[in-house]
């Protein structure tokens, strides 16, 4: 037993954490997907002039190396903003996935199957709709608008899931995916009918968030991003361990010091504070907090301990990869961030259900 837990909680032998290798792989591909994302589009900005433009504000002109004023509006006033809060939004949503998947024990749960991204979404479109007649005067209010109406939202419908899966003996988790099926159908039903009463620049306003978009990222919304996403994703990969353990079975777990109800409420808790702000700051994109977690298992293999911190790294990059093709594929339109999500991850579900079989989860 104490081999076992020691396994598991951080002993010595840790068989499924990544090599100092991986983990470079990871935050290259992260950085070099950061420079993309802040060089390339309409303006173009060379790695030099991003230097240049970072020294420019410490007084110092590296190398003769120089760079226009456009350059620097540009990234100071769009770009960075943008990249940050596409960094933010993909590491909350793969970090949330990673999360959910350990609880259910299944690789093809995510934070849209328990209604998590639904009610975060119902309770945006009301705040679209509702929310000017609400505020009147307190226009410096609206920034936390959105964030706030998705966290209660997300919060509200984990609430009402998880009190319909409790039972004496604890949280049935097929109770619980039932729910957040018929929770997804009753948001669906609440935002159509938003849709129904909203004006034309609210109707607008929720068609471009249903698709998912981040081109209203303002150096704001960044803040109260970081300030909400934040705690979960680096809260959650503490619960690693704790995972693991899990995946032994409830009974099993709690004889290893598990408590498994308290450790539900955690990761949904967390979950639903990161992927709330997620969808009020970015709408609806889905799919990443599938895919990335089930990419990096196959790479890093089941332990939660190696999964959870690599998990915000590779979502932050597939989501900045995601929206450099959103604005430069059909440049210069720009096309919503969710479509190419979608296009990616709708495939590569279908693929996972078509290997069911032979994924080794419960």
């Amino acid at each position: 037993m104490r081999e076992a837990t020691g396994d598991l909680f951080g002993g010595a032998e840790l068989h499924g954490i990544p090599t100092p290798t991986r983990w470079t792989v990871g935050v290259l591909v992260l950085a070099a997907c950061i420079v993309a994302s802040l060089g390339l589009g309409a303006v173009a900005i060379r790695p030099s002039e991003l230097v240049s433009i970072a020294a420019a504000g410490l007084g110092w002109q590296p190398f003769g190396w120089t760079h226009e004023s456009v350059q620097e509006s540009v990234l100071m006033a769009i770009r960075l903003p943008r990249v940050l809060l596409c960094g933010l939004v993909g590491a909350a949503l793969a970090s949330s996935g990673a999360a959910i998947q350990g609880v259910f024990r299944n690789p093809l749960a995510d934070p849209g199957l328990i209604g998590v991204s639904a009610g975060a979404a119902a309770a945006t479109a009301t705040a679209i709709v509702v929310g000017p007649r609400l505020l009147g005067s307190f226009s410096g209010l609206e920034i936390w608008l959105l964030p706030l109406a998705g966290f209660l939202g997300g919060t509200a419908t984990t609430w009402v899931i998880v009190r319909l899966a409790r039972r004496e003996s604890g949280t049935v988790v097929s109770t619980m995916l039932l729910a957040g099926i018929a929770i997804n159908a009753l948001a669906g039903a609440i935002t159509g009918f938003l849709v129904f009463l909203a004006d034309d620049a609210q109707l607008r306003d929720i068609t471009f968030w249903s698709l998912g978009s981040l081109g209203g990222a303002t150096w704001p919304k960044v803040w109260v991003a970081a300030l909400l996403m934040t705690p979960s994703v680096f809260l959650l990969p503490r619960l690693g361990g704790a995972l693991n353990a899990l995946l032994l079975g409830e009974n099993d777990a709690h004889l290893l010091g598990v408590d498994p109800e308290r450790l539900k409420r955690q990761v949904i808790l967390l979950s639903a504070l990161a992927v709330g702000a997620a969808v009020s700051m970015t709408g609806v994109i889905g799919f990443v907090g599938l895919v990335v977690p089930h990419l990096i298992r196959l790479a890093l293999g089941p332990d939660h301990r190696s999964l959870l911190p690599a998990a915000p790294i590779w979502g932050a990059s597939c989501l900045l990869l995601a929206d450099l093709l959103s604005r430069t594929v059909a440049a210069p339109a720009e096309m919503p961030i969710g479509t190419f999500t979608a296009a990616a991850g709708a495939p590569f579900f279908l693929w996972m259900l078509s290997r069911r079989g032979d994924t080794g989860w419960v």
